[in-house]
């Protein structure tokens, strides 16, 4: 979290602009030197340690592909939003935000590429939330009060599930490149899934990949897992990774870095949820 003892310790010299030139291209969308080296600025602000450069390329692709969902999902964040949130940054922060634009300046980062990351935050943030009311379904949706009534009916006894911890890895490929380049991503991703040791090794061995991003997806309940993928991660018996798949992004897949038994009412009413749709089908 950037806080206001982070943006007061680190003050560069303004960086030269150099000439900037594209690195990478995610679906038609370009990654530059340019914009590679000021997320790199922004990652030190942040106190990132190691490698800023591949971390702020993963970083940036990862925005990227948010930034393809959010517009697939016609989700737009105004103006007067982001502004809003920016202020609220720089007040949090004790700055104005003329303080706050400046000492991005001096680090070799910008105001306007801040607020182009809180932008993407909040329409991913809207994306997501979006996607969970399409899981859980516009009717029939069961209510932790009615899966307490249920269970009650049922003798008290509540029912559990398995949670996963999960990781997505993706092998970038552009849509210009797909049909010369899907079998050699396909080839690389099934080599890096054979060396799989533990969800943090991922990020090491994709270092030396390029145009790889691994992203955490967090603890996922069985009801609510995406349907491409439920039948691959439910095989897994406690830790591994899918066989990878061609999507839109590229070639991925997906790793169960942790999977557990778990039971409350939250669980208790996806499962009820999930028994009545199966019902229906």
């Amino acid at each position: 979290m950037l806080t206001a003892s982070g943006l007061g310790s680190t003050m560069l010299a303004p960086p030269a602009h150099a000439a900037s030139e594209i690195t990478i291209i995610v679906n038609k969308e370009p990654i530059t030197t340019f914009a590679i080296k000021q997320r790199s600025a922004f990652l030190k602000l942040r106190r990132v340690s190691g490698d800023t450069t591949t971390a702020a390329t993963e970083e940036l692709v990862d925005e990227a592909l948010k930034k393809q969902e959010i517009r697939r999902r016609g989700i737009n964040v105004p103006d007067g939003a982001v502004e809003q949130a920016f202020q609220k940054f720089a007040s949090d922060n004790k700055l104005t935000p003329s303080q706050l634009g400046q000492i991005f300046g001096q680090v070799g980062f910008s105001e306007k590429a801040f607020k182009e990351y809180i932008r993407v935050q909040m329409g991913w943030g809207q994306a997501v939330q979006a996607n969970v009311r399409n899981e859980s379904g516009s009717g029939g949706r069961v209510t932790e009060q009615e899966a307490v009534r249920r269970m009650l009916e049922q003798g008290g006894e509540k029912p559990s599930t398995t949670e996963y911890t999960l990781q997505q890895v993706i092998f970038v490929i552009p849509d210009a490149k797909r049909s010369a380049m899907v079998a050699v991503r396909m080839k690389e991703a099934n080599a890096m899934r054979a060396r799989f040791s533990s969800c943090p090794g991922n990020y090491e061995f994709a270092k030396g990949l390029r145009d790889v991003t691994v992203r955490e997806l967090g603890r996922v309940p069985q009801p609510a897992l995406p349907a491409a993928w439920k039948d691959a991660i439910t095989k897994i018996a406690s830790t591994g990774a899918t066989p990878p798949q061609e999507t839109e992004r590229g070639v991925e897949y997906i790793v169960v870095c942790e999977s557990r038994a778990v039971s409350d009412d939250r669980v208790a009413a996806m499962v009820f949820q999930t028994q009545d749709l199966e019902k229906l089908g």
